[in-house]
């Protein structure tokens, strides 16, 4: 069963969060509500989180001081932030919003489409992350001699290797389609960063994945960091 992403949804009006779950609705991923910036920071100390959507209004801690926070830490710096507005103070309020840590500012009302297509965006690469870090994990486990307990005591180490080629050509395919639409969308610069550094990411790990066939090397190789 695959794990769902979760998705935070920050406004103080509850008839904004509703309506904002009813155009993420069609994503099948799981939805979080925080009222305020300081529930926001509540959730983000348990939960993990693909994409944020916040409002920039609010009373107390508005979205600024919230996105501050939020990137101060290092358990939630890299999430993307996307702030959403009901007024336009002209280009310098954007810029303060991009200067706050956003990867894109969007002006309401807004297109539903268009907002839940770039949601979508950052599951997908949420998603395949999560992908990655497993085989990571499972590479790990095979290079610290525990590989069969991973996969069942059954599976001999060529068994084991084979199977995790085999998940991680899975993910590079995905990965690839993922490249080609952001390329073919004109995607946002920060999600077309991160699926570059996603597909890095995997070149390392496949490196050291077929250092480990037989006859392609000796010695343990190191597997790349996952942060």
């Amino acid at each position: 069963m695959v794990q769902k992403a979760k998705i935070l949804l920050v406004d103080d009006r509850p008839e904004n969060l509703l309506a904002l779950e009813a155009i993420l609705s069609a994503l099948d991923q799981t939805l979080v509500r925080a009222s305020s910036g300081e529930e926001a920071l509540k959730a983000l100390l348990t939960d993990d989180f693909a994409v944020i959507l916040l409002d920039v209004q609010m009373p107390g801690m508005d979205g600024f001081e919230t996105a501050a926070h939020i990137k101060r830490r290092e358990r939630t710096r890299d999430i993307p932030i996307i702030f959403l507005t009901a007024i336009n103070h002209g280009p310098h309020h954007t810029f303060r919003g991009y200067a706050a840590g956003a990867v894109d500012y969007i002006s309401k009302p807004f297109d539903p489409w268009v907002l839940r297509a770039k949601v979508s965006v950052f599951v997908e690469l949420y998603m395949k992350n999560c992908q990655l870090r497993e085989q990571a994990a499972l590479l790990r486990l095979q290079l610290e001699g525990g590989g069969k307990a991973a996969l069942g005591d059954t599976k001999e180490p060529a068994g084991l290797l084979a199977e995790l080629s085999a998940r991680l050509a899975a993910v590079e395919e995905q990965a690839e389609a993922l490249s080609k639409q952001l390329d073919d969308d004109s995607a946002d610069a920060a999600a077309v960063a991160t699926a570059a550094h996603l597909e890095r990411k995997l070149t390392g790990l496949r490196r050291a994945l077929d250092a480990l066939e037989p006859g392609t090397g000796s010695g343990a190789p190191s597997v790349p960091s996952q942060n």
